[in-house]
């Protein structure tokens, strides 16, 4: 399927080492795909669904033991400590590979290696890049079909360059104890053994779309981040394009996919999705920051998505979608989840595939982290945008956490650098669904912690470097907190479909249209340039009350920063060690 010497040269590489019975180039035809598929369903590796109420969509278990990313053995190998150090698992890169060959030697015997090329990004972006995943597993192929650009079109924008992502991942032995996923950010490579899992095995998802991206955009002078993107229409027909940073349980993809409330409805704004996790952001011929989804559909957590929580979510798992370690409905041959509706079936195989009655059963049927694999088209608000490849200007980068107090509804930083100060300190408190003490704060750094494929500090740096190279051009930065809590505990704003009154402002701060109020922090909303207008049993005092910043509350937040700040020492930007005292003196005033 190609000439290109530089694949080939690897490709017989990996062959050699784990010697598989047959080598099979995944092209992207609808035949090939169709008889894969239809092979999965023999061995039992993936079941297909009723085709009339899900046409096109298959269900498939993973092995008990293999049900999430698994952290602590993801790994950044490169040269040196200090290029991967403090906040990812580092072994030095020959280290590392000693560990893993015998692993890798012979593990696909009586197996057929999958050469898959994708591309992640839309065909003939500029933004694009292409990468090769060797894998023995077919629902690896089939997701990857639906999250990437994949088979020969891959190829043809490969063409004779060496540019591009290598990927090996094989099942293995499915071993728990010998599970690794590890990124060489110097080699441009990846290696995954001994798992079957979405998130540690679909090699163009975080592991090549942030881990290794990140570090490249680093070198390239472009920005690989954790981050929604979407677009804002008004009545006029103008779009406005915003991205966004939380970690998980914040509220991402409902975000992504947000139906503004039913008054802004009638007067014609719409939203538009763009991306519901990763963008690729660069600056344009013009100086503007621009943005594009690098990936081609929606690997979401099952669990609480219903018609009421995120509808656009729920209508695009309704056809062409992978289900994974859901509870499936024997009756009518379809899936079912906790918080889908409030009738689980009675007569169904639960994730682990055990049978499974969901009104006297104490055990769940889905698996909190089970997941859909859904192809991007099928979402109801997908942007015309998505498959440009030109990229979306950014007007404002937002960032959020999961505070009770501390945090307010909204403020924008004093300017970029300042937003990257802000962006630093990114924080959630958690919550009684997490193990451990509740409303410990950690923080999240940009929602990057677990992505960001070099040293933290230096990422930092590139941050700076990026607003340098951005100028007057650069977007807004602002931080947001849906999560304000009253003294009872109970949530203060209303959250979901409102959260678009707070973008409204926004996007008006960056049109420069409102006023705002300077605080220890950065800017803050007047409460009266917030519409209210529909939203039930909510007031303007409330509102006041998640606008105020308590000076006491962030000097002991400050504390929080300084000590979080110790373990990028060296690395640490001076400039956030800057923001950091003039945070303090603002407090102290």
């Amino acid at each position: 399927m190609t000439t290109n010497k530089h694949v080939l040269t690897w490709l017989d590489e990996m062959v050699a080492l784990v010697k598989p019975d047959k080598v099979v180039w995944i092209d992207g035809s609808e035949e090939q795909l169709t008889a894969l598929r239809e092979e999965s369903f023999r061995t039992g590796e993936m079941v297909p669904l009723n085709e009339e109420l899900l046409p096109g969509c298959v269900l498939h278990h993973t092995a008990v033991n293999d049900v999430a990313r698994v952290e602590g053995r993801t790994y950044i190998c490169t040269k040196k400590r200090e290029d991967a150090a403090p906040i990812n698992n580092w072994m030095e890169t020959s280290e590392m590979k000693a560990k893993l060959i015998p692993m890798y030697d012979g593990c696909m015997k009586g197996r057929t290696m999958y050469v898959l090329p994708y591309c992640m990004g839309p065909i003939g972006s500029p933004f694009s890049k292409v990468g090769i995943e060797l894998t023995d597993s077919i629902y690896v192929v089939m997701n990857m079909d639906i999250m990437t650009r994949m088979g020969k079109q891959a190829l043809d924008q490969l063409g004779d360059s060496n540019d591009f992502v290598r990927g090996l991942h094989s099942k293995a032995k499915m071993e728990e104890e010998n599970r690794y996923i590890v990124q060489f950010p110097e080699e441009n490579t990846i290696w995954s053994i001994n798992s079957g899992y979405g998130g540690n095995v679909l090699l163009g998802k975080k592991c090549f779309a942030l881990r290794i991206a990140s570090y490249l955009g680093k070198n390239e002078g472009w920005m690989a981040e954790h981050m929604l993107i979407l677009g804002i229409e008004n009545p006029q027909g103008e779009v406005k394009y915003v991205t966004a940073a939380f970690p998980s349980a914040c509220g991402k993809t409902n975000l992504a996919m947000l139906i503004p409330p039913e008054g802004y409805r009638n007067k014609g704004y719409k939203v538009w999705t763009v991306g519901d996790d990763i963008a690729w952001m660069r600056q344009g011929a013009d100086g503007k920051l621009y943005a594009i989804n690098p990936e081609n559909g929606f690997f979401g957590v099952a669990p609480g998505t219903n018609m009421k929580s995120n509808p656009n979510a729920l209508i695009s798992t309704q056809k062409g979608t992978i289900f994974t370690n859901v509870a499936h409905n024997l009756d009518d041959n379809t899936v079912w989840w906790e918080g889908l509706d409030k009738n689980p079936p009675e007569n169904a195989l639960d994730w682990t595939g055990e049978p499974w009655n969901g009104k006297t059963s104490e055990k769940k049927g889905a698996h909190p982290n089970s997941r859909f694999t859904a192809p991007a088209k099928n979402c109801p608000c997908i942007s015309a945008e998505f498959d440009k490849g030109e990229g979306v200007p950014v007007s404002a980068i937002i960032f959020g956490g999961r505070r009770a107090q501390t945090t307010p509804l909204v403020y924008q930083s004093r300017d970029w650098n300042n937003g990257v100060f802000v962006g630093s300190i990114m924080a959630s408190e958690t919550t009684a669904a997490a193990t451990g003490a509740v409303g410990v704060v950690r923080r999240d750094p940009m929602a990057m912690l677990p992505f960001c494929g070099y040293h933290m500090g230096d990422y930092f740096q590139h941050w700076f470097e990026m607003g340098e190279k951005l100028g007057e051009n650069a977007p807004k930065i602002f931080n947001v907190n849906w999560f304000r809590l009253d003294s009872e505990g109970h949530f203060l704003w209303p959250g979901f479909g409102d959260n678009f009154r707070v973008l409204e402002w926004i996007l008006k701060r960056c049109e420069g249209k409102v006023d705002a109020k300077e605080t220890a922090i950065g800017y803050v909303p007047y409460a009266e340039d917030i519409n209210l207008e529909g939203i039930q049993d909510f007031d303007i005092e409330t509102l006041k009350s998640i606008l105020e910043v308590d000076k006491a509350a962030w000097a002991k937040e400050a504390e929080g920063i300084e000590e979080f700040y110790k373990q990028f020492g060296d690395k640490l930007p001076q400039e956030l060690r800057n923001q950091l005292e003039t945070l303090k003196k603002n407090c102290a005033e």
